[in-house]
Order: C-alpha cells, then sequence, then structure tokens
C-alpha cells in the first residue's frame, strides 16, 4: 500500500511496483489508518508512507498503528524528501522502520520492496520492515 497526498508522488511510486505487486493508493492518512486498522491490514505486506502529510502526518499514522494495528506499524516504510523538521527527524532516529528518500531510484525501490515484502512474509513479532 501507498500512502501519500501527493498524487505525483503516488502514482510513480505505483507504477515502479505494478508490474510486481499488487499496488493500492490511498492518498488519506486517515483513509489508511481506516483500512490498516481492519482486516486489510493483514493483507497487506509493506506500507510506504509519505512523513508528511497534512491531515495525519506519517509519524501520527505509525503512532496510531503501534496501538491498533502493531504489526502494520513494524511494516511501515517512509517516504521523505528530506525536509525533516525537529520532531520528524527525532522520530526517524528512534524507530527501525526502513526509509526511501525522494527522489527515488526506480530499480533501487524495486529490490527494496521486494526484500521487504519477504521479510514481512517471515516477519517475528517485534520486527520492523
Amino acid at each position: 500500500m501507498i500512502v501519500d497526498d501527493d498524487v505525483m508522488v503516488s502514482s510513480a511510486l505505483r507504477r515502479t511496483l505494478a508490474r510486481e505487486h499488487d499496488v493500492e493508493v490511498v492518498t488519506s492518512s486517515r483513509q489508511a489508518l481506516e483500512l490498516l486498522s481492519g482486516p486489510k491490514g493483514a493483507e497487506v505486506d509493506v506500507v510506504l508512507c509519505d512523513l508528511m502529510m497534512p491531515d495525519l502526518t506519517g509519524m501520527e499514522l505509525h503512532a496510531e498503528l503501534s496501538v491498533k494495528a502493531p504489526g502494520v506499524a513494524r511494516r511501515m516504510v517512509f517516504v521523505t524528501g528530506g525536509a525533516f523538521t525537529p520532531a520528524a527527524r527525532a522520530f526517524m532516529d528512534q524507530v527501525k522502520n526502513a526509509r526511501v528518500d525522494k527522489p527515488f531510484d526506480s530499480q533501487q525501490l524495486r529490490e527494496q520492496v521486494r526484500e521487504w515484502v519477504v521479510k514481512a512474509r517471515t516477519m517475528e513479532p517485534g520486527q520492523a520492515a
């Protein structure tokens, strides 16, 4: 699943990954929270999530999912343009989740997602993607 309010970025991510993966794009982090907190969360191997979004940041989404669906929170990968607030920098230093920097290299991203999917499918409780 891709969670990004920027349609250009989410479309680019979808195009990059759609040949190898079922990709669902959600442009609202609140909608993502609703979907991932329910049965849909168990079906998602990896969540590529923008760190900075207007309605609910990737950090806030992660915090909510850590309570409601901790397994999903561990499978989140944060996508960032590098414009960090002090809070975002502290968050990224604290969590074990992977990170993708924009602009991303398509081939490298495909390889990373393949690895994250394998890891997600064999993940032990408490591990991060």
